[in-house]
């Protein structure tokens, strides 16, 4: 028969164990054996991503509420974020002030084009600092980054001056032609986005092209082309967004023309408002007003980015934007 007090001892000792045991494993649900894999990183991440989320969403939830309100539920002050109603007149004034057909046309055909010109041209620009060698390149490089951080405005009156003269004012072309030859509106970066990407590439496809005839520019076209569709999303949505919602190029090239993008159309649109309200008093209908003009404007851009949105993650892993 064994000894009570090694009984108890041996009790002690189990129940010790257990408890250990028990305390490890809560630490490694509340911890994690990595730093990243605990329940309190993820609780923090999800707190964290949910409020980021918060802050882009908030915006266009108030305007795509604000918009759909009629005149019963913008003056009653109990209605903040459910309507008692959907309205649609507010969209239908909007297509109407912001002359959206026009408007679309002017803004899809500067967009799409300069995106496009902007591909090639900077894409060669890329391929060019990358892999050719040539007199000069560091001095072009250099010369390269500081238009990237010069300021418009140092520029804009010049520019103005030069295509006025050459009968290009109040036209698209002062925003279209310079995307032939990589520049336009942030054309230095994506030039730097394709340079980052083709460094990435192996050199053994070059010596390889080589060996097989190929010469830079058949090499550019048949090999490095086709492997940069990553860094092609990416240059594209940026160039194509960014130029949609552009308005001090438009504004400075366009300013005497009756036919403008939406970005001026919107601002056309606001300046009216608040001179009628200027002289009228205040209307409940200028703020749902401006909301579905805001919102006829970004929503091609939305769906645009819905339909890209998985391309252009993968492309930013792999153009080198995240180092």
């Amino acid at each position: 028969m064994e000894p009570i007090f090694e009984k108890n001892g041996g009790r002690r000792s189990g129940e010790g164990v257990f408890i250990k045991d028990r305390t490890m494993n809560t630490k490694y649900l509340l911890l994690g054996k990595e730093a990243d894999q605990g329940l309190l990183f993820r609780i923090f991440l999800y707190v964290i991503l949910i409020d980021t989320a918060f802050i882009y969403l908030k915006p266009i939830l108030y305007m795509v509420i604000t918009m759909m309100k009629d005149s019963s539920n913008m003056l009653d002050p109990s209605v903040v974020w459910v309507p008692r109603s959907i309205f649609f007149g507010h969209l239908e004034e909007a297509l109407r002030l912001l002359k959206f057909k026009t408007g679309f046309i002017y803004s899809i055909s500067i967009s799409l084009s300069v995106a496009v010109l902007q591909i090639i041209s900077c894409a060669a620009a890329g391929y060019a600092f990358a892999r050719l060698e040539f007199p000069f390149k560091r001095f072009w490089f250099i010369a390269l980054v500081f238009t990237f951080i010069l300021p418009p405005q140092l520029t804009i009156l010049p520019s103005i001056l030069m295509f006025k003269q050459i009968g290009w004012a109040n036209t698209v072309l002062p925003m279209i032609v310079p995307a032939i030859f990589g520049h336009g509106l942030k054309g230095a970066l994506f030039v730097i986005i394709f340079r980052q990407f083709f460094l990435t590439l192996p050199k053994e496809l070059e010596e390889a092209a080589r060996i097989d005839g190929a010469n830079a520019f058949r090499f550019f076209f048949k090999v490095m082309l086709p492997l940069s569709k990553s860094a092609i999303i990416v240059v594209f949505l940026f160039s194509f967004v960014w130029n949609w919602n552009d308005f001090y190029l438009p504004s400075m090239y366009m300013s005497g023309s009756k036919e403008v993008p939406l970005s001026i159309s919107l601002a056309k649109l606001a300046a009216s408002l608040s001179a009628d309200e200027a002289q009228g008093g205040i209307s409940i209908y200028a703020e749902p007003i401006k909301m579905a003009a805001s919102f006829l404007i970004i929503a091609p851009v939305l769906v645009v980015y819905a339909i890209a949105q998985r391309w252009f993650v993968e492309g930013i892993e792999r153009t080198g934007l995240v180092e």
